[in-house]
């Protein structure tokens, strides 16, 4: 059995990710194909969607369902999934990299700890792009012209970044933004 561990996404009540080992899946993105124990909670209405990242798969209730009450039969469901590896395909046969789950996760950072960082010495860092895994950002107030701004883009967002997402290919300042 592949272990799994719920994990809430911020300002996304009906999303819970299910953190999971690297590399249990051979894709990243939507899944169009599902085993069946979660196509059946995708056909009664019980998820929306299923999106597969590098260490976590993400479940999405449909409106008027509750965690608390479907939460169980998600975790069931997905323990038993995570059996069939190849039960799973991807909505996008062509192979385009979903960039989707490092957007997420590297606006989360500018919206918490590494922004809170910049704006702490009068800065700002905004996102300004993330395309087949390298994330753009904006380097604003203090942060502009900073020679400390390379290490927290590096040591803050990048390091953190490449945790969870071993895709990232790099984090850099727009200089025509910034």
């Amino acid at each position: 059995m592949i272990p799994i561990h719920p994990q809430p996404t911020a300002g996304h009540p009906e999303h819970l990710r299910w953190i999971t080992p690297a590399g249990v899946l051979p894709f990243t993105g939507v899944a169009a194909t599902l085993p069946a124990p979660l196509a059946a909670l995708r056909d009664d209405g019980t998820l929306a969607q299923v999106r597969v990242e590098p260490a976590a798969i993400v479940t999405t209730l449909h409106p008027g369902r509750q965690w608390s009450r479907d939460g169980a039969r998600v975790r069931t469901a997905l323990h038993a999934a995570l059996a069939d590896p190849a039960g799973w395909a991807p909505a996008d046969s062509a192979g385009e990299p979903d960039d989707g789950p490092l957007r997420d996760a590297a606006q989360e950072l500018l919206d918490g700890p590494v922004g809170d960082l910049a704006h702490s010495h009068g800065g700002h860092i905004e996102l300004v792009d993330v395309r087949d895994g390298t994330v753009t950002v904006k380097l604003a107030g203090a942060c502009h012209g900073c020679p400390a701004a390379r290490t927290t883009l590096r040591r803050g967002l990048e390091d953190q970044l490449r945790r969870s997402h071993p895709e990232l290919r790099a984090v850099t300042a727009d200089p025509r933004r910034s």
